[in-house]
């Protein structure tokens, strides 16, 4: 992991298109402004991890259901 210092109103580069700038620092809370290409999605880490374990459950019930399917068209 880098770990890099930044005061306020100064930024960090990642790559070529995304730009992470210190917008405000209010005790313990820190604002950040992110610009990135709009084909890049940006999440909090709580809501990235909800929405891969709804994917996953999807994905689970997908498989369980193709499975069912197949059960019943031999049974035919």
């Amino acid at each position: 992991m880098l770990v890099l210092t930044r005061k306020l109103n100064e930024a960090i580069q990642i790559g070529d298109e995304i730009e992470v700038k210190v917008l405000a620092i209010d005790g313990e809370q820190i604002k950040l402004g992110i610009s990135a290409p709009k084909n890049v999605e940006i999440h909090r880490q709580e809501i990235y991890q909800a929405i891969q374990a709804e994917n996953n459950e999807a994905a689970d019930i997908s498989t369980n259901l193709l499975e069912l399917i197949k059960k019943s068209d031999k049974k035919y």
